[in-house]
Protein backbone atom coordinates (compact mmCIF):
# COMPACT_ATOMS: atom_id res chain seq x y z
CA UNK A 1 0.00 0.00 0.00
CA UNK A 2 1.38 3.29 -1.13
CA UNK A 3 1.41 6.12 1.35
CA UNK A 4 0.32 9.56 0.29
CA UNK A 5 2.89 12.03 -0.93
CA UNK A 6 3.02 15.28 0.98
CA UNK A 7 1.51 17.11 -2.02
CA UNK A 8 -1.36 14.61 -2.33
CA UNK A 9 -2.18 14.86 1.35
CA UNK A 10 -2.01 18.64 1.24
CA UNK A 11 -4.43 18.70 -1.70
CA UNK A 12 -6.85 16.44 0.17
CA UNK A 13 -6.64 18.50 3.35
CA UNK A 14 -7.20 21.80 1.63
CA UNK A 15 -10.10 20.44 -0.41
CA UNK A 16 -11.86 19.56 2.87
CA UNK A 17 -11.12 23.05 4.21
CA UNK A 18 -12.35 24.68 0.99
CA UNK A 19 -15.58 22.66 0.81
CA UNK A 20 -16.28 23.25 4.51
CA UNK A 21 -15.65 26.97 4.06
CA UNK A 22 -17.96 27.06 1.07
CA UNK A 23 -20.65 25.27 3.08
CA UNK A 24 -20.36 27.69 5.99
CA UNK A 25 -20.46 30.69 3.68
CA UNK A 26 -23.58 29.41 1.94
CA UNK A 27 -25.30 28.65 5.23
CA UNK A 28 -24.59 32.11 6.60
CA UNK A 29 -25.79 33.70 3.35
CA UNK A 30 -28.97 31.63 3.66
CA UNK A 31 -29.51 32.95 7.17
CA UNK A 32 -29.00 36.53 5.96
CA UNK A 33 -31.65 35.97 3.28
CA UNK A 34 -34.02 34.44 5.83
CA UNK A 35 -33.59 37.42 8.14
CA UNK A 36 -34.81 39.58 5.23
CA UNK A 37 -37.75 37.26 4.53
CA UNK A 38 -36.20 35.98 1.29
CA UNK A 39 -36.91 32.32 1.97
CA UNK A 40 -36.61 31.02 -1.60
CA UNK A 41 -33.11 32.51 -1.83
CA UNK A 42 -32.31 31.04 1.59
CA UNK A 43 -33.41 27.61 0.40
CA UNK A 44 -31.17 27.86 -2.68
CA UNK A 45 -28.20 28.79 -0.50
CA UNK A 46 -28.89 25.84 1.77
CA UNK A 47 -28.93 23.54 -1.27
CA UNK A 48 -25.48 24.91 -2.18
CA UNK A 49 -24.39 24.37 1.41
CA UNK A 50 -25.56 20.75 1.31
CA UNK A 51 -23.72 20.17 -1.98
CA UNK A 52 -20.46 21.53 -0.53
CA UNK A 53 -20.86 19.39 2.60
CA UNK A 54 -21.43 16.34 0.41
CA UNK A 55 -18.22 17.02 -1.52
CA UNK A 56 -16.25 17.34 1.72
CA UNK A 57 -17.89 14.20 3.05
CA UNK A 58 -16.87 12.26 -0.08
CA UNK A 59 -13.23 13.30 0.41
CA UNK A 60 -13.38 12.38 4.08
CA UNK A 61 -15.07 9.02 3.38
CA UNK A 62 -12.45 8.17 0.78
CA UNK A 63 -9.73 8.76 3.37
CA UNK A 64 -11.54 6.63 5.95
CA UNK A 65 -11.96 3.79 3.47
CA UNK A 66 -8.30 3.92 2.51
CA UNK A 67 -7.22 3.80 6.14
CA UNK A 68 -9.66 0.96 6.85
CA UNK A 69 -8.10 -0.86 3.90
CA UNK A 70 -4.68 -0.66 5.50
CA UNK A 71 -3.25 2.44 3.86
CA UNK A 72 -1.33 4.58 6.31
CA UNK A 73 -2.77 8.09 6.59
CA UNK A 74 -0.32 10.53 8.15
CA UNK A 75 -1.82 12.60 10.92
CA UNK A 76 -1.00 16.29 11.02
CA UNK A 77 -2.30 19.32 12.84
CA UNK A 78 -3.45 20.72 9.49
CA UNK A 79 -5.46 17.55 8.82
CA UNK A 80 -7.06 17.82 12.27
CA UNK A 81 -7.77 21.48 11.48
CA UNK A 82 -9.53 20.44 8.25
CA UNK A 83 -11.70 17.98 10.16
CA UNK A 84 -12.50 20.73 12.66
CA UNK A 85 -13.64 22.99 9.80
CA UNK A 86 -15.90 20.24 8.48
CA UNK A 87 -17.42 19.53 11.89
CA UNK A 88 -18.06 23.24 12.40
CA UNK A 89 -19.71 23.50 8.99
CA UNK A 90 -21.98 20.56 9.81
CA UNK A 91 -22.91 22.01 13.18
CA UNK A 92 -23.54 25.50 11.82
CA UNK A 93 -25.61 24.09 8.96
CA UNK A 94 -27.96 22.33 11.36
CA UNK A 95 -28.27 25.35 13.64
CA UNK A 96 -28.90 27.69 10.70
CA UNK A 97 -31.62 25.37 9.35
CA UNK A 98 -33.41 25.80 12.69
CA UNK A 99 -32.85 29.55 12.63
CA UNK A 100 -34.36 29.78 9.15
CA UNK A 101 -37.45 27.91 10.38
CA UNK A 102 -37.71 30.35 13.28
CA UNK A 103 -37.45 33.28 10.88
CA UNK A 104 -40.26 31.81 8.77
CA UNK A 105 -42.45 31.56 11.87
CA UNK A 106 -41.55 35.09 12.91
CA UNK A 107 -42.37 36.53 9.48
CA UNK A 108 -45.68 34.60 9.44
CA UNK A 109 -46.62 35.90 12.89
CA UNK A 110 -45.66 39.47 12.01
CA UNK A 111 -47.71 39.40 8.83
CA UNK A 112 -50.93 38.63 10.76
Amino acid sequence: MVDFTEDELEEIIFSIVAYAGEAKGCAHQALAFAEEGKFEEAEECMKECDAAVLKAHHVQTDMIQKEAGGQKIPLSIVFVHAQDHLMTALSERELIKKMIKLNKRLFALESK
